[in-house]
């Protein structure tokens, strides 16, 4: 355990990493990397996510998605597998229970798991498997909690991939779209919100509501009034600029999987329209911002937080 201004970690070996602010006691969020049910494709994840006054965030396990895990990094559609979980999109036939698809993400170490004045930091390997149990992908991932506000009310958290091809041929990310679903192009770094938040306002920085939906933007926020008490939370998505993918297919920056009803759910999606390719031997590095806060923060006020907390 350490904690150094402001910011405490405990790490239960095997099982989790938590976060918590030390004047409030309130846990931020919780690391999961324990494997769970093969079905849902085991992968670490982020649950629960919480404001700083202690409202969950995140969803976890939903009775329509069990699979849907908190904040997690998927691949819905890989080379022809599924690191997403549940059932797998088949154009022409829809969704089909194939578990000979379905993949997994498995922790291997920590590099770093430790707070240094307001921060902290989670540095972990993992590697990426199909149902095999084949190497397909070595991952470098960093979690690093920072600019925590009490007097604002929010936090921030940063996530860095950078997953590496170990396959002797090219890694295909996909997603339902891809594969022949309309406007369905989830994948990559994606969170369900708590059932609460079903309906709740999409706002992103020129437009707002759930027709964001494969639209490209540096940020989309996604504001919820919780159940049981009083009040809203808004969660501020951002990719880093460089958050794109050169290549044969040119330039690749990400299109936002975003939706309010049925559920609550944002992704910044790898390959919403068209598969991202990557050779054997390279690497693909994504960088991306979570900001909880409480209240209803609108556009000028997302703007303005995002502008004096640059990359």
């Amino acid at each position: 355990m350490s904690s150094e201004g402001g910011l405490r970690i405990v790490h239960t070996h095997g099982e989790l990493v938590t976060i918590s602010e030390v004047t409030t006691g309130v846990e931020l969020l919780s690391y999961v990397y324990r494997p769970e049910a093969a079905w849902e494709s085991p992968k670490p994840y982020l649950h629960p996510l919480r404001t700083l006054a202690n409202h969950v965030v995140t969803g976890y396990r939903p009775n329509d998605h069990r699979w849907h895990k908190g904040l997690q990094m998927t691949a819905s559609h890989l080379s022809g597998q599924n690191l997403w979980g549940g059932n797998t999109y088949v154009d022409g036939k829809g969704y089909l229970e194939l578990p000979e698809r379905v993949g997994s993400m498995a922790h291997v170490t920590f590099d770093e798991v430790a707070s240094d004045g307001g921060r902290a930091v989670i540095a972990e390997r993992l590697t990426w498997h199909p149902y095999d149990g084949e190497l397909w992908a070595d991952e470098e991932r960093r979690i690093e909690v920072h600019d925590v506000d009490p007097e604002v009310g929010s936090w921030a958290l940063t996530w860095t991939t950078a997953v590496t091809n170990r396959r002797d041929e090219p890694l295909r990310f996909g997603s339902p779209t891809t594969a022949g679903r309309e406007m369905a192009g989830y994948t990559g770094l994606f969170w369900r919100g708590p059932r609460a938040f079903r309906d709740g306002r999409v706002i992103g920085p020129d437009a707002e509501g759930p027709g964001l939906m494969g639209r490209q933007a540096p940020w989309l926020a996604y504001s919820g009034e919780h159940d049981g008490s009083d009040g809203h939370a808004t969660l501020v998505f951002a990719h880093a600029p460089e958050n794109d993918h050169s290549g044969s297919r040119g330039a690749h920056p990400a299109h936002w999987f975003v939706r309010n009803e049925p559920f609550a759910a944002v992704a910044p999606s790898l390959a919403f329209f068209d598969e991202l390719e990557l050779a054997p031997g390279d690497t693909l590095t994504r960088r991306y911002r979570v900001v909880v806060a409480e209240g209803a923060w609108e556009r000028a006020e997302i703007a303005k937080y995002l502008e004096a907390h640059p990359w």
